[in-house]
């Protein structure tokens, strides 16, 4: 059996660590709905820049997330729903 991996719209694939990101995000939207890219980071091991860059394919994709960057103080924060 194989697996394949999420896809974005044009069937665009995500990378390793943006399918890390969307899995975090699954598994914490529910009891989060702020998230800071310095907190996705250390939690994935990843720093915020790699978060911020690997998020916009997230962004733009057709996934069961809505991401929206929201905030910038000392961290970009994103609202996902």
């Amino acid at each position: 059996m194989s697996t394949t991996a999420p896809t974005g719209k044009a069937g665009q694939s995500l990378s390793e660590k943006q399918r890390r990101i969307l899995s975090y995000l699954r598994d914490h939207a529910d009891e989060q709905t702020y998230f800071k890219s310095r907190l996705i980071g250390e939690e994935l091991d990843l720093s915020p820049k790699e978060v911020g860059t690997n998020m916009s394919a997230i962004q733009e994709g057709d996934f069961d997330v809505d991401v929206e960057k929201w905030g910038y103080s000392s961290s970009t924060t994103w609202k996902v729903t």
